[in-house]
Formats: C-alpha cells, structure tokens, sequence
C-alpha cells in the first residue's frame, strides 16, 4: 500500500545553501520532519549550483518521511540572466524592453529546462521559454 501524502512543498532555496533558518526549518518543521534529512543532501545535491535560486518539491509522508526534487532555475530569472537586466516590464502587453532575447539564447535556455519541462521536443521547449518571455515584455529576435 502506497504511503498517505501528509503534504505537498514548494520551495524557493539557493543552491548549496540551505540552512535550519527560515523558510526552510519553519517550514518542515510544522511538519515534524527531520529538517537535517533534507538539508544535508540538498546542500551535497546543489554545491554545483552554488548561489543558483532553485526551486524545489518536497512531499512529506503521514510516517514523518519525505521525498523531493530539484526543479531547477525558473525559467524569467533565466531570462533576466541572459539579457542581464533586473526585472520584465510591468506592463508587457503596452511596453516592450528595450533588449531583445536572439534566437541561440531562447535554444540555450530551453535547452537548460528541457528536463523540467513536460516534453522532449527542443523546439516546443522554446516556445514555451518564447511565451514567458512574451509575458515580461521581452520581444525574440528573428
């Protein structure tokens, strides 16, 4: 019989630096799981990722166990990150940016997302990278 689902988390941490400190001992915490449990590998998982804001899913189990999984970047922070601007426009539909995302950077960030992503199809991946780039006001090129 499958374990019950005591919860379901989602959790923005940066990479390799997960601490008892809030959010995330707050947050297990409540749960009456061993935040260590989870601290440890994450923090041993991400090293590579140092400093990366990650998200992450975490399901905690009725028998105090849990299970989670690295999402990864969020795809507007990997944008912002390519066109090394601070923030999307906050009226995308009436003000475009001034920059504009090239073709080789929308592949290379749906190449980086592809394993988030539900499909296996380079090209649908960057159609959806295109569609959150759209709602930051950000134009593709080409």
């Amino acid at each position: 019989m499958a374990k019950e689902i005591k919860a379901n988390l989602k959790m923005k941490i940066r990479g390799g630096q997960a601490s008892a400190a809030p959010p995330v001992g707050s947050t297990l915490g409540q749960y009456g799981v061993n935040m260590m449990d989870f601290i440890n590998p994450f923090n041993e998982q991400t090293k590579d990722r140092m400093g990366q804001n990650l998200s992450v899913h975490i399901t905690i189990y009725d028998d105090r166990t849990m299970n989670w999984r690295v999402v990864g970047t969020p795809t507007d922070e990997l944008i912002l990150a390519a066109l090394k601007i601070d923030k999307g426009s906050g009226e995308p539909n009436k003000t475009k940016l001034d920059k504009k995302l090239s073709n080789s950077q929308l592949t290379q960030i749906a190449e980086a997302k592809a394993e988030d992503m539900n499909t296996q199809d380079i090209n649908a991946a960057k159609k959806m990278v295109a569609g959150t780039a759209r709602s930051m006001g950000v134009e593709i090129e080409g």
